[in-house]
């Protein structure tokens, strides 16, 4: 069965009522496209239909920023603090755990239901081709980005994993968010790149309008259990005040250290397994951090899944 997003967040809304996934008659709540996107059979009990659908907004809801999630586990009643009878007793709660009003708690709900519906349709939908079998991965992943020279500068030092029998090219990516609709298009001569070791630039070419593929020709081919190391340098006018990695391969590690110009940023935040749009969104919440005396910050982050954006994004000083 073919479902379309507004199909689920339509029953997500009804779902959200009374109990949640606790309401007594949840059947009778859980229509076709839950169905769909949960993996409900015909044979499936209430109490197996009420499982697959917990599980289901659960594993969903995990991917999505703090605040969403927060919001989401209560509005369902899927988080254990949040098992309330009614639907605004448990965005009273929220309110309360954000230090939000309900008013904006219920935006969050409604933004969040809407993300949830494109993840479970998206993850629904058969693929259209196989999808391609994993080839390396990147073990360590450590950036040093000085933001404090008259062009911010990255150094990146990366050490990958091969998982194919072998390989002799690594396809790199750079994203350069544009600063608006109305900005001028990236271009392949924005970016500066230099190779330390590790290998021969072998192609650039743009991928998106702000996304320029690098290849990478290592010195040898490389077989299945080679780790092999790689550093470069970036040199780049950032269009936008974020660094993230949104990494087309699984990190297990991402290690990353900001040097921030004088006068500091009013406001830094860490943003750790984020929607790449929320990178550039400042509505989008993350969790606050300081600069040292220095001027730095330095985050480390674990495990990264494919698509997500991990980093740091801020907001400069007034007048800076």
């Amino acid at each position: 069965m073919s479902v379309s997003t507004t199909d689920v967040a339509a029953e997500l809304k009804i779902l959200r009522k009374g109990r949640g996934v606790s309401a007594n008659r949840l059947v009778e709540r859980v229509g076709p496209a839950l169905h769909a996107v949960c993996g409900i059979s015909a044979a499936d009990n209430a109490a197996v239909i009420r499982q697959k659908v917990s599980d289901r907004l659960g594993a969903l809801i995990e991917a999505l920023p703090d605040d969403l999630r927060t919001s989401l586990l209560a509005a369902f009643g899927l988080h254990e603090q949040a098992q309330h009878p009614f639907y605004q007793e448990r965005v009273h709660w929220a309110a309360q755990t954000l230090d939000r009003d309900a008013r904006t708690v219920r935006r969050r709900i409604d933004e969040g239901i809407d993300r949830l519906a494109e993840l479970a349709v998206a993850g629904a939908e058969p693929a259209e081709a196989p999808a391609p079998s994993r080839s390396w991965h990147t073990e360590e992943l450590r950036v040093a980005l000085a933001l404090d020279q008259p062009v911010p500068e990255a150094f990146e030092f990366r050490r990958v994993v091969v998982d194919a029998d072998e390989i002799d090219e690594l396809d790199l990516a750079l994203t350069l968010t544009s600063a608006g609709p109305n900005s001028t298009p990236l271009q392949e001569t924005d970016l500066q790149v230099d190779v330390f070791y590790g290998g021969v630039l072998t192609g650039r070419r743009m991928e998106s309008s702000d996304r320029i593929g690098l290849a990478l020709r290592p010195p040898g081919r490389l077989r299945r259990g080679d780790r092999h190391d790689i550093a470069l340098r970036f040199r780049a006018g950032l269009r936008q005040p974020h660094y993230v990695c949104v990494p087309r391969h699984p990190c297990d590690l991402f290690d990353l250290h900001i040097r921030f110009a004088r006068p500091l940023p009013a406001e830094v935040v860490r943003l750790d397994k984020a929607f790449q749009d929320d990178a550039r969104d400042h509505s989008a919440r993350g969790t606050p951090i300081e600069p040292d005396e220095a001027g730095e910050v330095h985050e480390q982050f674990r495990h990264l899944v494919p698509g997500f954006a991990y980093g740091v994004r801020w907001r400069p000083a007034a007048g800076g």
